[in-house]
């Protein structure tokens, strides 16, 4: 069984930092694209950052320029560093990953971290 479990939410100020950490786990096979996505209270989940098995990247318009994404595939963990935090980020934190366990590939997800940005 696969499981993926989020790290590094928080309580933190406006203009602040957090890296947020999301480790896969199981029986996998081969790990493909992996992604951020975020759900503020009465709001639907988006999409915050993706990346590909082999690097590329992509952001929501939002947090261009203030978030990066990035995986070590060796230890099947993936980051978002998240810089110059606003108010309008504070969100549950969601990691996503398309992976292959054995034969089956499917979407997962993990738990959720909070992250909270307020003076």
């Amino acid at each position: 069984q696969v499981q993926l479990v989020e790290s590094g939410g928080g309580l933190v100020q406006p203009g602040g930092s957090l890296r947020l950490s999301c480790a896969a786990s199981g029986s996998i096979f081969s790990i493909y694209a992996m992604g951020w996505y975020r759900q503020a209270p009465g709001k639907q989940r988006a999409l915050v950052a993706h990346i590909t098995s082999g690097g590329s990247t992509n952001y929501a318009d939002s947090v261009k320029g203030r978030f990066t994404i990035s995986r070590d595939n060796a230890k099947n963990t993936v980051y978002l560093q998240m810089n110059n935090l606003k108010p309008e980020d504070t969100a549950v934190y969601y990691c996503n990953g398309d992976i292959r366990e054995r034969i089956v590939r499917r979407d997962y997800w993990g738990q959720g971290t909070q992250v909270t940005v307020s003076s």
